[in-house]
């Protein structure tokens, strides 16, 4: 027999296994709304909703960086698909939209089956957070390209609102407020400064034990980001008005926060109004890190802001600690010949 394409190092047998191994993780994820089944060229799925006047569709697209990097030194792939889930669904949630649906692509240098297994299960597990489908994706070998044991992970969705109910920051006036909701940890920005500090820098083994964590270093930086769109849906659906929302990611508050600002209006943030986790305060004690730096590369513990008036705090924070979410008032919106955010 002559050279066939396993022998270039794609096996099209071990892909055909890998997708009869994910059909069930994917289908559990498939709303009413899902039309076409696993392996078409294309996925569908039913665009009417009877509910609104005029549906706006938003898309949002992204990755996890490096920090696939720390999930394949650990060994531990079983999160860093929620990663991919929560990077897009989030941005899609701050214009006040429901994810529809989700799409992976994945890329790899060899297709080592569990390896890929348990990526699509965390993506999965992000879209069950989410309330969306997992609707479609890609896996792709691509030997000559990517060592055997390196992957990367891409992700794509769509969500839907209706247009006299997105969320735009235009109705935000002096005097609102700005909620803070936790994060997870670093979530998904910041890894190439992170793996410097901690392998670099301090030198850190993956598996040591970071007495400032009380667990090893690899927990900590795999800690999947969080997902919030079920719960800030949920106050939007109750007729909360939600005048201003913010996903905390590359540029952390200096650069996202003012993103949502209209003309003249810049806020105040108290940075003892909530307290900043461990790893956060470490990266900086190791590395030096000028304050500045630290609030421009990561969420410093505050993955979502939300921005409301002052009279309706108090139930947006009820509503998201019933969630399971800890929340608070962390700043206010002030007047500004300028967009900018204050620290204080």
């Amino acid at each position: 027999m002559g050279i066939t394409y396993k022998d270039s190092g794609v096996s099209i047998e071990a892909g055909n296994n890998f997708v009869k191994k994910i059909s069930p993780l994917v289908k559990a994820t498939f709303d009413k709304n899902v039309i076409s089944d696993i392996g078409g060229f294309g996925a569908l799925y039913n665009a009417s909703f009877p509910e609104m006047k005029e549906p706006v569709l938003v898309s949002g697209t992204d990755g996890v960086g490096t920090k696939l990097k720390v999930a394949q030194m650990a060994d531990k792939h079983d999160t860093i698909g929620i990663d991919a889930v929560a990077m897009c669904v989030n941005d899609i949630l701050v214009s006040g939209a429901k994810p529809l649906f989700f799409l992976d692509y994945l890329s790899c240098g060899k297709l080592r089956e569990n390896v890929m297994v348990d990526i699509v299960k965390g993506i999965a597990e992000g879209c069950l957070q989410a309330g969306c489908s997992l609707v479609g994706g890609e896996t792709a070998e691509h030997p000559g390209v990517m060592p055997d044991d390196d992957y990367d992970i891409g992700g794509f969705s769509v969500g839907v609102v209706d247009r006299s109910k997105m969320i735009d920051g235009k109705k935000i006036t002096e005097g609102d407020v700005i909620i803070g909701v936790d994060s997870n940890g670093l979530h998904s920005n910041g890894f190439s400064f992170v793996r410097k500090i901690f392998f670099d820098v301090a030198k850190n083994k993956i598996t040591d034990n970071i007495p400032e964590f009380g667990k090893p270093l690899f927990e900590e930086l795999l800690r999947p980001t969080r997902i919030y769109c079920k719960q800030v849906l949920s106050i939007i659906e109750k007729g909360t008005p939600l005048k201003g929302l913010v996903h905390i990611t590359g540029g952390g508050f200096y650069e996202n926060v003012p993103r949502i600002f209209q003309q003249n209006t810049a806020c105040v943030i108290e940075k003892n109004s909530y307290e900043v986790p461990a790893v956060f305060k470490l990266i900086q004690k190791i590395g030096n890190v000028d304050e500045r730096e630290m609030y421009t590369t990561f969420n410093m513990g505050i993955g979502l802001m939300i921005i409301a008036a002052k009279t309706d705090a108090d139930s947006i924070i009820s509503s998201l600690k019933a969630a399971g979410d800890n929340a608070r008032v962390i700043g206010e919106i002030i007047k500004s010949d300028k967009k900018e955010v204050v620290l204080k």
